[in-house]
């Protein structure tokens, strides 16, 4: 385990996208999204993907100057045709256009599609938050996940996240993939030859595991809830939700037939969409009550909530968002801690385009 400064990863970060014919916007946008992940503690979507945006560039699967644009729109929707860009670059151009369409009529609704891996979904849905809106973030992804009952992998991980703004208090954020983990977290044990806990994933025969390549050897990724009787089958509703918010209402990739983002699957040829989708949502606070006021109310929840009496004294209830606040304020200074496997990318990546790491 290393630890590099922020600012020194986003700048090597900016760097790579330059090399792969990024705009100097566009570069710095996609390690502003990037490093966001590692300094609120979702490791398994910063820097770790950096390779795998790369690996997708050099296959052809990634367009790095992509004409971003509306297909299809009403005063309140949008659908964005993201021109096979990266997710990190397109997702922005989206949360910004239905946070305008919000300011002007009180909601925004963007669907998207022709697009590839976004990062992590909170930072788009926390966009809103500076507008006194609340945002709503999600997006399809590779098929890795088994419906309940299923031994097929149907679905991604297919993330939520919504962001609400508060007064004095730090916002709500809930961000959170709708599987019982996301693959991302999975490739780090991998990179530490660990076992995975019980419930996360399933073997090609559809029996629980907790070999942390069962999803490579043809098992799966377990829903929310990791079995029917754990409440598995409310973690797929989730998942397909997200698919088709993202995907079938956009007219990208869903289910099955959403293009590979990992590299041990292969590339699908029966497509039934454009790339993968995303969904976005801004809502302005004061179209359904005075922001003020719905801030002090937010205040008063998120207080209440955080007395709630712990069943342990060293373990206090928490309210989404706390934990990655806490894990930003310490790395913003301290630095972001990387593991080796990840440092040695890193190491590849300067190596291939002459950069300094």
């Amino acid at each position: 385990m290393q630890v590099f400064p922020y600012e020194a990863l986003k700048a090597f970060t900016t760097s790579v996208f330059l090399a792969m014919n990024c705009s100097e916007a566009d570069a710095r946008k996609g390690a502003d999204v990037l490093l966001a992940a590692d300094l609120r503690g979702i490791d398994s979507h910063g820097v770790a993907r950096l390779s795998s945006y790369v690996r997708l560039w050099d296959n052809g699967r990634i367009n790095t100057q992509p004409k971003i644009r509306v297909v299809h729109e009403t005063p309140s929707t949008a659908v964005i045709d993201g021109d096979s860009g990266l997710g990190l670059v397109v997702a922005p151009v989206a949360m910004a256009c239905a946070i305008k369409k919000a300011e002007q009529v009180g909601t925004g609704w963007v669907a998207v599609k022709n697009s590839n891996h976004y990062g992590i979904a909170g930072y788009h849905a926390m966009q809103a938050l500076d507008h006194d809106m609340i945002g709503m973030s999600m997006t399809n992804a590779s098929p890795l996940v088994a419906p309940t009952f299923s031994r097929e992998r149907m679905l991604g991980t297919n993330p939520i996240a919504v962001a609400f703004p508060a007064g004095e208090e730090p916002p709500f954020v809930a961000d959170f993939a709708t599987t019982t983990a996301a693959y991302g977290k999975l490739e780090i044990l991998q990179r530490q030859e660990a076992d995975v806990p019980p419930g996360w994933v399933q073997d090609p025969e559809g029996n629980p595991s907790t070999d942390c390549h069962a999803v490579t050897k043809g098992g799966g990724l377990l829903p929310l809830g990791s079995d029917r009787e754990h409440g598995s089958h409310k973690g797929y509703c989730l998942g397909a939700m997200v698919d088709i918010f993202s995907a079938v209402l956009s007219g990208a990739n869903y289910g099955p037939w959403v293009p590979p983002y990992v590299a041990f699957l292969e590339k699908k040829q029966d497509l039934v969409g454009a790339g993968i989708g995303h969904f976005f949502g801004a809502l302005r606070v004061d179209a359904f009550r005075p922001a003020d006021e719905f801030k002090s109310h937010m205040d008063a929840w998120i207080r209440r909530f955080r007395e709630a009496e712990p069943v342990a004294a060293d373990n206090k209830v928490l309210v989404p968002g706390d934990p990655e606040r806490e894990c930003e304020r310490i790395r913003l200074t301290e630095g972001i801690p990387l593991l080796d496997p990840v440092v040695k990318d890193l190491s590849l990546l300067a190596e291939k385009f002459t950069l300094s790491f």
